[in-house]
């Protein structure tokens, strides 16, 4: 009998289409869930007949509550080669082993400009009003020759981001903790001299940090009050680094003049999110690293884990269980 795959968070059913899963064909049945398991309890059901499961980015949280619901489970492939929701502790106690994919960051970046410039040349609202018949021409345009680009983090993506702002004729710098002088030389950058001045003195603020302990909650308040009212803040990283009551409290009262977002702190968002009605928002539904190539790494790679696994050598090791693949499985029984 075959192993069974599950693959998580499908939401436009492209997965079998994304990759070429027929390396695996023989061994594995592959069932693709377009839908979102919102709670462990669902979550933990509908995987308790699976031997593998994929999942994408951090959308899906597996703690150790949910490792110890799941014996029969022995492989987790998660896209990109960081995650930051697995208890590899937990997984290797299970004997569950995780590997990774590739992700490029060329996805996000893009994103970044698509929002950035959206809200800076009101796309939105007039599309919608050319559509519906509304005014002809009710807003005016936020300029980018000339203004500042303000980056906190300037890693692959924040570097990729800061060419194109070049580009516009922006002048760009950027902040983070452990930012050089060499780094930011090298992309052609300034280097903030504080966190406070970035915000002070931007005419657009773009977040693109890993979320840690020390950057959870790194604009806040506080920070967004130092923002200008005519500035924008544009977040693709993660929701946890920009508090998200205190954004909804600046977007509500015109603290700032509106932001761009990607990420949120509960991910599908809720139906009476405040993120769904908060004003000066242009919101997208993580769609960063949704692209048709990032979806061909990701699956790709993915079907390439699972053949690594099933001949006893894993590919992109991330954690949990190193032992020897197909004895792990004729243990358990999976596939039997």
């Amino acid at each position: 009998m075959k192993l069974r795959c599950a693959v998580l968070d499908d939401f436009q059913s492209v997965a079998a289409t994304a990759a070429d899963w027929s390396p695996v064909a023989d061994d594995v049945d592959v069932v693709s869930f377009p839908g979102h398991f919102g709670t462990e309890d669902a979550l933990a059901a509908a995987l308790a007949d699976f031997d593998i499961a994929v999942t994408l980015r951090e959308r899906v949280a597996f703690p150790a509550s949910l490792f110890a619901r799941l014996p029969r489970l022995k492989l987790l492939v998660a896209s990109g080669m960081r995650n930051s929701v697995i208890d590899y502790a937990a997984a290797e106690r299970h004997g569950v082993t995780v590997c990774g994919t590739a992700s490029s960051s060329t996805p996000p970046a893009e994103l970044t400009w698509a929002l950035l410039l959206g809200l800076a040349r009101g796309i939105v609202p007039e599309a919608t009003a050319l559509r519906l018949g509304g005014p002809w021409q009710s807003t005016v345009g936020a300029d980018l020759h000339g203004r500042r680009l303000g980056l906190l983090g300037l890693g692959k993506i924040g570097g990729r981001v800061a060419q194109v702002g070049l580009a516009f004729g922006m002048d760009v710098v950027a902040w983070s903790r452990n930012l050089t002088r060499e780094r930011a030389d090298e992309v052609g950058v300034g280097l903030a001299a504080s966190k406070e001045e970035l915000l002070e003195t931007s005419d657009f603020v773009s977040v693109h940090l890993a979320l840690s302990e020390r950057t959870r909650g790194l604009v806040g308040a506080a920070e967004l009050g130092l923002m200008k009212p005519t500035s924008y803040l544009i977040n693709t990283s993660r929701a946890a680094i920009v508090d998200q009551d205190a954004l909804v409290a600046a977007l509500h009262t015109g603290a700032i003049a509106g932001a761009g977002v990607d990420v949120f702190d509960i991910e599908p968002l809720p139906v009476d999110h405040p993120m769904r009605t908060s004003p000066r928002l242009l919101a997208t539904p993580h769609l960063g690293y949704v692209s048709r190539a990032n979806y061909a790494t990701y699956y790709g790679q993915a079907v390439e884990d699972i053949r690594a696994y099933l001949a006893g050598s894993p590919v992109r090791f991330l954690g949990g269980h190193a032992g020897p693949a197909r004895a792990d499985l004729a243990r358990t029984g999976a596939g039997q």
